[in-house]
């Protein structure tokens, strides 16, 4: 199996279990912050929803230059859905025409002059496609349960739909 092969059937997996979180997300409470210092509610789940579509095509690139623009703030659950669904999409169509060979390239990210990184195209894939993105997922569950909305397995029952897990 190719190396492509192998991150798109994972990126596969993680993608419909980051649905099943982003599916959760209320509406109502887009704005709502656990702390002062934290993304809103929707702030996050729409970087969730993002993060692979736009991270991809930063592999595309051999140069990102970053600008710094400001999160948006999504209207509502049903935006953040179709947001990780493009992204879905665009993720498996950029990676698939990079390829193997297109993974062994190099990518900088860059603010202006400087140059912030530079590392393998497949670590960018790696590292941040992937891994940024499930750490992401892994707040959003947080806020969720600050919220107490349940939460949907992710890697094995939650505590919510887990027969076996203690009850208060």
């Amino acid at each position: 199996m190719s190396m492509t092969s192998a991150i798109l059937q994972e990126f596969e997996h993680e993608a419909a279990t980051t649905r099943r979180v982003l599916e959760r997300v209320p509406s109502d409470k887009l704005a709502w912050k656990p702390h002062q210092k934290s993304m809103s509610l929707g702030v996050l789940a729409l970087h969730v929803a993002g993060v692979p579509g736009v991270c991809s095509g930063w592999a595309a690139e051999d140069i990102t230059n970053f600008k710094g623009n400001p999160s948006p703030m999504p209207a509502s659950t049903e935006e953040i859905l179709a947001a990780h669904d493009n992204g879905v999409k665009s993720t498996k169509e950029a990676l698939g025409k990079l390829g193997d060979e297109g993974l062994k390239g190099m990518w900088s990210a860059k603010a202006g002059d400087t140059t912030l990184m530079t590392m393998p195209k497949a670590t960018l894939v790696r590292s941040i496609v992937m891994n940024h993105w499930i750490h992401h997922r892994g707040q959003l569950s947080v806020y969720l349960r600050l919220l107490d909305v349940p939460v949907p397995p992710i890697y094995g029952p939650s505590a919510d739909e887990n027969p076996f897990a203690a009850r208060s």
